[in-house]
């Protein structure tokens, strides 16, 4: 069985590519196209100019640029507020935002209620 292709709204990769900001910017949903719109912040400039340099190891606090297809195949170290992860960029994450991928909330689970629980809660069948 042959892998599928990749298609963003009808377009290859390749063609993603080639197309020019203003061009893909109609293909975007609505937020990102209006984010895209307004242009970048000072630090959303200061990463893009670091992409287009071919710096191998790029760390970022940067969370909010949106994924383009230039940046497809980057290996880019985000911030989720304790640590740097590690993100490689697939074609499927283009017009995602980076900090979707990076996630800066911890799980919880939850486990039987122990010393110091409520009253409610200790009255509990122990079964």
């Amino acid at each position: 069985m042959a892998k599928k292709e990749f298609k963003y709204r009808g377009k290859t990769l390749e063609e993603l590519k080639g197309l020019s900001l203003n061009d893909f910017i109609v293909l975007l949903p609505s937020k990102e196209r209006r984010t895209l719109k307004r242009g970048y912040t000072e630090s959303e400039q200061i990463l893009l100019r670091e992409i287009e340099m071919g710096k191998t190891k790029i760390k970022t606090h940067v969370r909010t640029l949106i994924i383009l297809p230039k940046m497809v195949g980057l290996t880019i170290e985000i911030y989720n507020g304790h640590k740097f992860e590690s993100l490689i960029i697939t074609a499927e994450m283009i017009g995602h935002r980076l900090g979707e991928f990076a996630l800066s909330r911890k799980l919880t689970t939850h486990s039987s209620p122990g010393v110091g629980a409520t009253k409610s809660s200790a009255s509990t069948s122990m079964k």
